[in-house]
């Protein structure tokens, strides 16, 4: 295809420059820049006055797409949550994950949709949406067959509620991802390109994002993430699928890094995208 999006970074991914030292935010915003992305998707903001975060992603001529918001925060005060974002300029307030209490199958999950409905019709008030990011664990049969990834979206109606396909976490769940993100076309204004390898069955895989996870068996594999173009993803027909859903971003994600520093994740991520022709 002829047409391409433009393309984001998720923050979160270059953390380890930012939680101690916020200070570096304009640098790295800077560094982003350079590399030749469109914009960012946000992921806290460290201590930072939003007005500041707007004022150093304007100079460096960034756009702030979205933000990744706890859920937590967003159930106590969700019109505090569409101030600050819409200060700096968002478009879109993105649920990042559900903790194990509001999963499917669980008590707390039928609150949880209402809560989400609520959430995003004080977001739609405030001219931002709600997007929802997946992992794995939404892949769960419920008994009618159908996943739970797509009963959230079932639930709670599209003007309230959006979707975030991540492509590494769809693929992890025995999915393909080029046609789960072409399943919710017209409903995914954002797709997460993020990549990985995987061998054996690796256990604790929430361990690496950060997410504190009751002990499981024993590893009996490996599961590491990769720059986009370094791992097992095929990306034409991810990257094809996005233009096909009418998304308006690609947002690369890549939430731990090994021998390289994120920056240098960062960078060859977009210069493989760059191959590619995006």
């Amino acid at each position: 295809m002829d047409k391409k999006l433009p393309v984001g970074i998720q923050v979160y991914g270059l953390r380890d420059f930012l939680e101690n030292t916020p200070d570096q935010f304009g640098t790295v915003m800077h560094q982003v820049k350079e590399m030749g992305y469109d914009g960012v998707e946000l992921a806290g903001l460290y201590g930072l006055e939003p007005t500041y975060v707007k004022e150093v992603l304007e100079t460096e001529g960034l756009t702030a797409v979205s933000a990744h918001v706890p859920l937590t925060e967003l159930m106590d005060d969700p019109q505090k949550v569409a101030n600050d974002y819409k200060q700096i300029g968002c478009k879109y307030i993105v649920v990042p994950y559900l903790p194990e209490e509001f999963r499917h199958l669980t008590p707390g999950y039928t609150k949880v949709i209402a809560d989400m409905e609520r959430i995003g019709k004080v977001m739609k008030e405030n001219e931002l949406t709600l997007l929802y990011h997946n992992h794995d664990f939404e892949f769960v049969k419920l008994e009618d067959g159908t996943y739970g990834f797509d009963d959230i979206y079932k639930q709670i109606p599209a003007e309230y509620l959006q979707a975030e396909p991540d492509t590494c976490w769809i693929k992890v769940a025995g999915e393909n991802p080029a046609e789960y993100v072409k399943k919710y076309k017209n409903r995914c204004p954002i797709v997460h390109l993020k990549d990985f390898i995987k061998e054996g069955n690796p256990k604790n895989l929430y361990k690496l994002i950060g997410i504190e996870t009751k002990e499981e068996e024993k590893d009996t594999g490996i599961f590491e993430f990769r720059s986009v173009g370094f791992g097992q993803q095929i990306w034409e027909p991810i990257l094809d699928a996005a233009i096909e859903a009418n998304a308006g971003w690609v947002v690369v994600e890549q939430d731990e890094h090994y021998q390289l520093s994120s920056l240098e994740c960062a960078r060859r991520s977009r210069e493989y995208l760059k191959i590619l022709g995006w």
